[in-house]
């Protein structure tokens, strides 16, 4: 099924709300760690992704595109001339200073912390946020009914990203979150494969995926704004 919001966003938003736009240099981290962090730092229990692009290894023209109940757009890209560049879309112009006064500050400083971090650490935050992401690709799926053949294997490359992670795996109340997402594989595996998301099972589905990414968004934050010792 077609999404409302992509649409919505290219045609109208992206070209005629009020925009707020940063500029940071990717350096000293890698692309890849960079945009993660900013997907994890404009992220919460609210937000949802509507649009993912990745280019290999990172490169220029990987963009995601957020949504969050409180009708603010967020674009996060790679750009040129390693630039990593956030843009926020609000429909008026009331708080239009938030990317600067408040995400800006927050991502500098986790830059910074994560950038101190061994290499094994920053392997597994980074993994633990590609399952976020995941987790946000089965909540978009979910909420734009899509076939079930498509939700299944969302929840279970979800699953599968989440059980080579220790820092995931380790974690009090990762086995419940693992059989969460087995319930709802087998619950999609019996359903029609090419049919949509039956309207009936949304809440619950959803219900539980906000659950998880609660807990991953905690999870997460723990691990990046520690003081290195």
């Amino acid at each position: 099924m077609s999404n409302r919001l992509l649409s919505q966003f290219n045609d109208v938003i992206s070209r005629e709300w009020f925009k707020e736009e940063i500029n940071e240099p990717i350096e000293p981290l890698t692309k890849r760690e960079l945009f993660e962090l900013a997907y994890h730092t404009e992220n919460s229990v609210q937000t949802r992704c509507i649009w993912l692009k990745l280019v290999q290894d990172f490169n220029e023209g990987s963009k995601a595109i957020l949504y969050t109940n409180n009708k603010t757009f967020t674009s996060i890209e790679i750009a040129a001339d390693k630039i990593l560049k956030i843009q926020n879309f609000y429909k008026d112009d009331r708080n239009s200073d938030r990317l600067t006064n408040c995400s800006l500050p927050l991502l500098l400083k986790r830059k910074v912390k994560f950038n101190k971090k061994i290499k094994d650490i920053k392997t597994q935050i980074l993994k633990t946020i590609l399952v976020e992401r995941k987790i946000d690709e089965c909540a978009n799926l979910t909420m734009t009914k899509d076939i079930n053949r498509k939700i299944y294997f969302a929840i279970g490359d979800a699953r599968e990203s989440a059980a080579v992670v220790p820092l995931f795996m380790q974690a009090e109340g990762a086995n419940l979150v693992q059989l969460a997402l087995n319930k709802w594989m087998a619950t999609c595996q019996n359903l029609p494969p090419e049919e949509s998301f039956p309207e009936t099972r949304v809440s619950g589905l959803l219900k539980n995926l906000m659950q998880i990414k609660r807990w991953l968004l905690k999870l997460i934050d723990s691990q990046l704004d520690r003081d290195t010792k």
